[in-house]
């Protein structure tokens, strides 16, 4: 019988696993991928509040019916598997373990100590599978749970200084995971300073009208054609917009996640001006980038507005790109570089001291680098630039083949000279993010921005870039995806059923929900509505609840719905 191994990464916006043959050095398998993270939310903070408001048991049923799916995604038999690696941040790794969560959702000592919370030993360990209730593999087989550094340092940053051997080089450098929850570690003098921020899922793709995951079909990057590009004048003076009169090309990913000519479109009204080898279905957080920085540098945006007639940028397929995504992604550039800045003043450096950057992640991996530094999501005046893509992943690799892996996160862990920055705590943070967000929605200049810092007595941003060097250590996220392939999971979240008593099947929960994740049936006797969780934005979100006319919705109830009898429930 083979001996498989799974390594598995749970991140914030989606679930990736990878299928090993032990018995072959490790040699990958098959690679299955998730469009979207099992529970309601966009980031990690939502998906705490779920867990907190419905139980840490129904949380943890949903994020193994995810991995179950992933697990039968990999197209290999479950009963050859031996070991399996998970790697992500504390509160998925909590959650997946179902084991103490609240010590992550409060800061405060005596909140804790007023609820009996005992904070859980988050070490690394092996245990086995029948510890993981639900989990689909033999009861023996080894599951390889990495450490934390500290609660709020789970095993993905840890994942991400190793992977980009930041530890062991004498430079001042700076890795960032280019995701939801953002995380970023900055080496200053042998030590470590760390921060994570909620960036938004908007560098994923999503939270964008068109938005898409790093998945076939999404638009990665685009370009403009310079000697045709529009004039725009004083447009925003006059308060008036034209259309563009140059055009963009696309560049979207394949089926192999390889990146492929799309079509070069006219910006203003879509029409088709050259066609590409790949047809778009919607744009990735890469391309949201791309976009960014070519439409201003071309003069098609202006912040906050985009210079259109119809405020949108056309783009391959019907694909388009609004004013909403444009604050969405800025917002979550915005936090990045408030992060940067964050961590330099507690090194007591200058973001112009940092001589390396590294760029983890599907979006840091498939992001025009240089794009990227233009609109602030790299320090400008770095020397070098490193893409390694998806740096959880592939430590989790590394533990599947060699379990030393493991006890080695655990020593570097013990060992390493550590200072967390916890942005919702940090005067800097706040005052740049709060500069990055009238520089993002209201379009302050930029002269006015560095007016601020030094009213803040903070250094000023170097507008010089230098001209970086970028080395991709890899081209794709997963750079070696198997010799079965990629499998697509686009069903991940489960369904849940409900008949509000007093509905009066009006739609408008339906209509006012931002994802599309409820719908609707008319039932012989009753009105009932379905959320899927995945797409579903949350407690924090709540707009399908706030605007039923009849105050019956309760979207407690929904989460929580068993479904077992529609009609007993609404004579309850």
């Amino acid at each position: 019988m083979a001996r498989i191994g799974i390594a598995l990464d749970l991140g914030t916006s989606g679930f990736r696993g990878q299928a090993l043959d032990l018995d072959q050095g490790g040699m990958i398998i098959s690679t299955a991928v998730t469009t979207r993270h099992p529970l309601p939310g966009a980031n990690v903070m939502d998906h705490l509040h779920f867990a907190i408001e419905l139980g840490l048991n129904q949380a943890h049923e949903v994020i193994i019916h995810a991995v179950n799916k992933v697990i039968d995604n990999l197209r290999i038999k479950n009963d050859e598997v031996v070991r399996l690696a998970v790697c992500g941040n504390p509160i998925q790794l909590s959650l997946f373990q179902k084991i103490e969560i609240r010590d992550l959702a409060y800061a405060g000592k005596n909140k804790l100590k007023a609820l009996g919370v005992v904070a859980p030993k988050r070490d690394a360990q092996v245990i086995k599978a029948c510890e993981i209730c639900g989990l689909n593999l033999s009861s023996e087989t080894d599951i390889l749970i990495p450490p934390a550094v500290r609660h709020e340092v789970g095993a993905d940053a840890l994942a991400m200084m190793i992977q980009t051997g930041m530890l062991e080089k004498d430079e001042i450098a700076i890795a960032t995971d280019y995701g939801t929850n953002a995380e970023m570690a900055l080496i200053v003098n042998g030590i470590v300073y760390t921060g994570s921020t909620a960036a938004g899922p908007a560098l994923e793709g999503q939270h964008i009208k068109d938005g898409l995951l790093a998945l076939p079909g999404a638009i990665c990057d685009v370009a403009f054609v310079p000697d045709i590009a529009g004039d725009y004048g004083d447009l925003e003076t006059a308060g008036q917009a034209r259309p563009l009169n140059g055009s963009i090309k696309t560049f979207v990913l394949d089926k192999d996640m390889e990146v492929q000519p799309g079509d070069t479109i006219a910006p203003a009204t879509g029409d088709l001006i050259e066609k590409g080898k790949i047809k778009a279905a919607g744009i990735t957080g890469t391309g949201v980038v791309a976009l960014i920085d070519q439409g201003i540098e071309a003069g098609l945006i202006k912040l906050p507005r985009i210079m259109t007639l119809d405020a949108e940028v056309h783009l391959s397929n019907g694909v388009t790109f609004i004013e909403k995504d444009l604050k969405e992604a800025g917002k979550a550039i915005g936090a990045i570089r408030a992060g940067h800045i964050g961590l330099c003043q507690e090194a007591k450096i200058n973001l112009d001291d940092i001589e390396t950057a590294y760029m983890c992640g599907a979006s840091g991996t498939y992001v025009d680098a240089l794009k990227a530094q233009k609109v602030g999501m790299v320090p400008k005046g770095v020397k070098k630039i490193y893409q390694v893509g998806n740096s959880s992943l592939a430590m989790a690799c590394d533990m599947v083949r060699n379990v030393d892996e493991l006890w080695r996160m655990e020593q570097i862990a013990d060992e390493l000279r550590q200072h967390h920055c916890l942005f919702a705590d940090s005067r800097t943070f706040e005052k740049i993010y709060i500069l990055e967000l009238s520089y993002w929605t209201e379009g302050m200049p930029m002269d006015q921005y560095h007016r601020f810092l030094k009213k803040f007595g903070l250094p000023p941003l170097n507008e010089t870039r230098v001209i970086s060097e970028v080395i991709k250590i890899v081209h794709q996220d997963i750079p070696d995806l198997g010799i079965k392939g990629l499998s697509i999971i686009f069903d991940i979240g489960e369904q849940k059923t409900i008949a509000f008593k007093g509905c009066i099947g009006c739609s408008d929960c339906i209509k006012e929900c931002p994802e599309n994740a409820l719908c609707l049936e008319d039932k012989e006797d009753c009105f009932t509505i379905t959320v899927d969780l995945a797409r579903c934005n949350g407690l924090a979100c709540s707009r399908c609840e706030k605007i039923c006319r009849e105050k019956v919705f309760i979207l407690k109830k929904l989460y929580s719905s068993k479904d077992e009898n529609i009609n007993n429930k609404i004579k309850q």
